[in-house]
């Protein structure tokens, strides 16, 4: 797979034809949230403000997935104070997996990439102008936010949940070599095509979905390039990461280091 660091430039294609004017490239924002009723609005502010400053064409899909907290009821404040072109609330009456709430949100999606990062602050939008720019230098078809490279880094995690995630992350390398620094993150931006082709392809379920959307990637050679990030514990709610989602990732990695 042709990434940032690989040699020779990233293959160049998806040209506007001669003589047709480019159009304005738009970036769909896919939020899926469960119980973030305390983080939507402070991370929905954020995203508002930057793309404003930064003069970007934007959309920001809410896929709620039933939330009982009454996360719903605040996308729908925001949707009436920012309006129903910019704020897009998609709810689902329960939760069905990321990846359908990925497939959901594309549906409803006009951008021509789609970003997807996580609502409870973890992620922090003032690094997509950054994604932006990279993809525009080396043409990538995938930007993924790397919290193990440069000065990326994580912060407000006890120890166990940073040997956990640098042992997942390691191991993954050794098995998988992804061609990327960062596979369990889930801040990253997609030509929308890419996306879609990915999703596809993809089987996975919870934690391990992020993981195989870059070995996929791999495999059919799309272009990575990668931004460090600063990845912060939520400030509100707690982490759905637990117990079982840890066997899962085990079993996923082991699925497909026998698969790809």
């Amino acid at each position: 797979m042709a990434s940032e660091g690989a040699s020779g430039s990233p293959r160049r294609s998806r040209r506007e034809p001669e003589g047709r004017a480019p159009r304005q490239d738009k970036y769909s924002v896919l939020l899926p949230t469960y119980n973030e009723r305390e983080n939507l609005p402070l991370i929905v502010w954020l995203l508002v403000k930057s793309f404003s400053e930064s003069g970007i064409n934007y959309e920001i899909i809410i896929i709620d997935d039933g939330s009982p907290d009454g996360t719903r009821d605040v996308a729908e404040q925001l949707e009436k104070i920012y309006g129903s072109d910019k704020i897009l609330l998609r709810p689902r009456e329960k939760k069905l997996g990321l990846g359908t709430a990925y497939i959901h949100g594309m549906k409803h999606a006009t951008g021509n990439y789609i970003i997807i990062m996580d609502a409870d602050l973890s992620h922090h939008p003032k690094f997509i102008p950054e994604f932006i720019r990279k993809q525009k230098e080396g043409n990538f078809d995938i930007v993924s936010g790397t919290r193990y490279k440069g000065n990326g880094g994580v912060y407000g995690w006890d120890l166990k949940r940073k040997i956990i995630s640098r042992g997942a992350n390691f191991i993954t390398q050794i098995l998988l070599r992804p061609g990327a620094s960062d596979l369990t993150g889930s801040f990253r931006l997609y030509r929308k095509e890419v996306l879609q082709k990915l999703i596809e392809k993809c089987v996975s379920k919870g934690y391990v979905f992020q993981m195989e959307m870059i070995v996929r990637a791999r495999q059919l050679n799309y272009t990575i390039g990668e931004v460090p990030i600063s990845f912060v514990d939520r400030v509100y709610g707690e982490s759905k990461l637990g117990g079982n989602e840890i066997v899962s990732f085990l079993k996923g990695l082991l699925t497909l280091f026998a698969t790809t």
